[in-house]
């Protein structure tokens, strides 16, 4: 795998591996998919969406009797978008529960919508727990949903979102997941882990290339939504209700982008589906992890809390260490890998997802070990606060 995901040659500055998020590395046959044009009112791309919505249906293990599944163009952060402004009512109150950037980005988001909003705020180090949510609810009943990320990639924490669905179920209140970089990779299928709606992207555990994202939702949520957007871009009901009657997108769509997620589908489908690609991408966190902390680096995480999607490494404390120079060097090497997002600590991130193995990251390891050397950098440990503001949190 590792030869297909630079298209046949060795890793190199020309085409590096994406150690990141998403976008990410792409498979020769993701990228392929797009070297023909589409009519977007033609009957063959109409086909290729309804194609779509029914595969990540099945892949969330619902029917449409029961669920739907609507594409929204642009950024992953447009779909949450959708799903936050259709779904909440307009005279409705979310809990929003944040630990990273993303969870924060979800509250900006209900600022800016006008949208009643509190915070449960685990910084960055700590998941929240089905407990707290269940305490936060019993002592306000104003609150109608729930918000939540899957997997907080700015730590690379994996959030509990079964017990979390378990305490918003109990309390008669709407679950909102944010399953963007792990639908695809991480179960998540209603039965077990009930939800109002989930949004993820094509360019994310599915392997696909940016350009749109999706929500699966009850269809009874997105009936209710009708009238609610704050936008009239970004209206899931009325982009579901179109699709429905005419089986096209309301606006242009991304052609190419949607011919590629349907070939990422196939190949997700060949790899033993969501299980299959989650066996890959541990692999590659373990791999990773290990050869790191060889390396002498930590990661931000405990073990029990290290996501297969990405892994967040503090900064080494050594002061001929520049994490600017640290990522030239990796990228002339073939590895681009994704600065830290936390307001603490000093961090910097290397995905695990996407078109990878094994392989690529021992070479990744390999690299990481080069660069301290050509930097002249003696210890990749971090400063001992970090540690112990870790070991503090952590037991808290």
């Amino acid at each position: 795998m590792a030869e297909d995901t630079a298209s046949g040659t060795q890793p190199g500055a020309d085409a590096p591996f994406l150690l990141t998020p998403g976008p990410l590395t792409t498979a020769a046959e993701v990228r392929q998919a797009m070297l023909r044009d589409l009519g977007s009112w033609d009957s063959d791309f109409r086909e290729m969406t309804a194609r779509l919505r029914a595969c990540l249906l099945e892949m969330a293990g619902r029917g449409r009797e029961a669920h739907d599944c609507v594409p929204m163009q642009g950024s992953g952060t447009f779909a949450v978008e959708a799903m936050l402004g259709s779904f909440i009512p307009r005279d409705g109150k979310a809990l929003v529960l944040a630990n990273g950037a993303y969870g924060q980005r979800i509250a900006a988001i209900l600022r800016t919508l006008g949208r009643d909003h509190v915070v449960i705020d685990k910084g960055d180090y700590l998941p929240p727990r089905g407990a707290e949510v269940a305490a936060a609810l019993a002592g306000d009943p104003s609150i109608s949903d729930v918000v939540v990320v899957h997997c907080e990639t700015s730590s690379g924490i994996l959030n509990p979102v079964e017990e979390i669905a378990e305490a918003t179920a109990a309390a008669g209140r709407r679950l909102l997941i944010d399953s963007m970089s792990a639908f695809g990779a991480l179960p998540l299928a209603p039965a077990e882990v009930p939800f109002e709606a989930m949004v993820s992207s094509a360019n994310k555990c599915i392997e696909g290339v940016p350009g749109f994202g999706f929500v699966i939702a009850r269809r009874q949520a997105l009936e209710r939504a009708k009238g609610n957007s704050h936008s009239l871009s970004l209206d899931l009901h009325d982009q579901w209700a179109y699709m429905e009657r005419t089986g096209q997108w309301r606006f242009t769509p991304p052609t190419h982008v949607v011919a590629a997620f349907l070939k990422a589908l196939e190949l997700h489908a060949a790899e033993g589906g969501t299980a299959g690609r989650l066996a890959r991408y541990e692999r590659n966190r373990d791999v990773l992890v290990e050869g790191m902390r060889a390396l002498g680096f930590e990661t931000l995480l405990n073990a029990r809390w290290l996501s297969p999607i990405i892994v967040t490494f503090f900064t080494p404390a050594d002061p001929a260490f520049s994490f600017a120079r640290f990522y030239e060097l990796l990228k002339a090497k073939g590895f681009i890998i994704y600065p830290g997002k936390l307001t603490v600590v000093d961090s910097f991130r290397i995905g695990c997802i996407g078109r990878l193995d094994e392989t690529v990251m021992r070479g990744v390891v390999r690299a990481a070990g080069e660069a301290l050397a050509e930097m002249g950098v003696r210890s990749a440990a971090p400063p001992p606060e970090a540690l112990a503001e870790r070991a503090r949190l952590s037991a808290a």
